[in-house]
């Protein structure tokens, strides 16, 4: 998939007055400081379509941004960022969970993971809390050009086979860089994909 646009349409926090319409929606979420804003830069082309900053937790809006004039990147706030107050945390957790099980136009949310960690007690049940409620995701390890290439796939690897140990199943996964660019042109065409195929099921 070749993105030719992409533009900030608009933020909120509350998921009733998210664009009207039926264009496909594909989310983004990850921990605090996992490159989320990066990698969505690194998708589209575009060096500051999604602020990133030095300080974690910064997004704490849905944000919306149209592709192609054809479908949405959406912008989740980022989970776990232990410093904010637990009344923060609480309103943050209110406005992911309201989007993902409610928004009927999302058709895939990514969960990014960073490779260079192990599974973290977070990111696991947030994977489970997708399983639990049939929310169609995939996952993304970020940063993988901050570890050799042996060592990467031996994170990975690692932590594909915790995962085995919940599910039966294991969800489609990809790994990136947003230096690099490494997983682009695969994630491009997996939403590329999802998109025909919704489109033809029409």
């Amino acid at each position: 998939m070749e993105i030719k646009s992409a533009e900030f349409i608009i933020s909120n926090t509350d998921v009733r007055k998210c664009p009207e319409g039926n264009l496909n929606e594909y989310a983004f979420i990850g921990r605090s400081n996992v490159g989320k804003s990066s990698l969505i830069n690194m998708l589209t082309g575009h060096k500051k379509l999604a602020m990133t900053s030095a300080t974690p937790g910064k997004t704490l809006l849905i944000n919306h941004f149209l592709i192609n004039k054809s479908w949405y990147l959406v912008d989740l706030p980022g989970y776990g960022y232990a410093q904010r107050s637990k009344k923060v945390q609480d309103q943050i957790t209110q406005i992911i969970q309201s989007y993902i099980l409610h928004r009927e136009q999302m058709v895939c949310l990514f969960v990014l993971i960073d490779s260079r960690l192990d599974p973290q007690k977070i990111d696991l049940e947030f994977i489970e809390w997708c399983g639990e409620n049939g929310i169609p995701f995939a996952l993304i390890f970020t940063k993988i050009d901050k570890l050799g290439p042996g060592k990467a796939r031996d994170n990975v690897k690692r932590y594909l086979k915790k995962l085995e140990e919940q599910w039966e199943t294991l969800p489609p996964y990809f790994v990136s860089s947003s230096e690099t660019r490494a997983g682009r042109e695969d994630i491009l065409k997996y939403i590329e994909d999802i998109n025909n195929q919704i489109e033809n099921n029409e």
